[in-house]
């Protein structure tokens, strides 16, 4: 008996990354030499989890891609958590930090082959505020670098170093309060992240303990503006300073802030809030990655 035919359901966000690749074309000119059934939707400018939720259900596909950057793979995740539909990666946006963070290649033509021939593997998520994170939540400096990002009219690197700049210079520190493993901690800072992941999609390393198949995820309590130690840190894999950076592992939290602050969950602004709760999310989520 042959095998059952795999279909592949591409959710292509037309507005990722430069713009100057046609991904759909892409697509499409690479599996007319497989025998795989494909289906392409590209995301409208506004896409409510309602109307790509009927379109992956009727698709009925084997396998759901996401093509685009974080964001997109948010999309898409939110329509396929907790299920067993496997969710590719087809790194298409500004930084593609969850892509990194997998071993998703960068490279299209060889991500597009990952999505028949890589294997699955289940990792956790973190509900934050009611909201699924894949990669990184923060709320303070890097969250303002996000929204200065948003605004601005080009997209990449430059354009992030620009918002990053903006950002040091005008952003200001937060009072924070949370209790973690039985300690209570009040403290002056410049961000909180709430990391599943190990590093932001710029390749900075936020996060050296992090696991995606474990069942904690990783508070960074950065006190200052400590790019150079995250730095040092990256380098040399020394542990961090305490003075300025403190890291706490656990499975649920709740963040409280005198005023309201800067909030981004995996690239996206969400606005201003006083609190945070977050609650690890076991095994939500059913990933293709490279079989090696």
């Amino acid at each position: 008996m042959k095998p059952k035919q795999q279909k592949l359901l591409f959710i292509i966000n037309p507005g990722s990354g430069s713009g100057d690749i046609d991904y759909k074309t892409e697509i499409i000119t690479f599996f007319k030499t497989q025998s795989t059934t494909i289906e392409t939707y590209e995301l409208p400018v506004s896409c409510s989890l309602d109307q790509l939720n009927a379109i992956i259900k009727k698709a009925k596909a084997d396998r759901v891609i996401a093509v685009g950057g974080d964001g997109t793979l948010k999309l898409v995740s939110e329509c396929l958590v907790d299920t067993e539909t496997p969710i590719g990666i087809i790194p298409a946006g500004s930084a593609n930090g969850m892509a990194k963070e997998l071993g998703i290649p960068l490279e299209l033509q060889e991500a597009i082959e990952l999505t028949i021939a890589g294997k699955t593997k289940k990792i956790h998520a973190i509900k934050v505020n009611k909201e699924l994170c894949i990669h990184l939540s923060d709320i303070g400096f890097n969250a303002y670098i996000v929204k200065k990002f948003d605004e601005l009219p080009e997209r990449g690197m430059l354009t992030y170093a620009k918002a990053a700049w903006h950002a040091f210079w005008n952003h200001r520190k937060m009072d924070v309060s949370f209790t973690a493993n039985g300690r209570t901690i009040k403290q002056k800072a410049a961000m909180v992240a709430l990391a599943n992941a190990t590093k932001y999609g710029t390749g900075l390393q936020i996060n050296p303990d992090g696991k995606l198949d474990d069942e904690l995820f990783e508070v960074i309590l950065v006190k200052e503006y400590a790019v150079m130690e995250i730095l040092k840190i990256w380098i040399s894999k020394l542990p961090w300073n305490p003075k300025k950076i403190e890291s706490f592992q656990v499975s649920a939290l709740k963040i409280n802030t005198r005023h309201k602050v800067h909030f981004q969950v995996d690239g996206e602004y969400l606005g201003r809030v006083d609190s945070i709760n977050a609650k690890i999310m076991p095994r939500a989520l059913n990933i293709i990655i490279p079989a090696d």
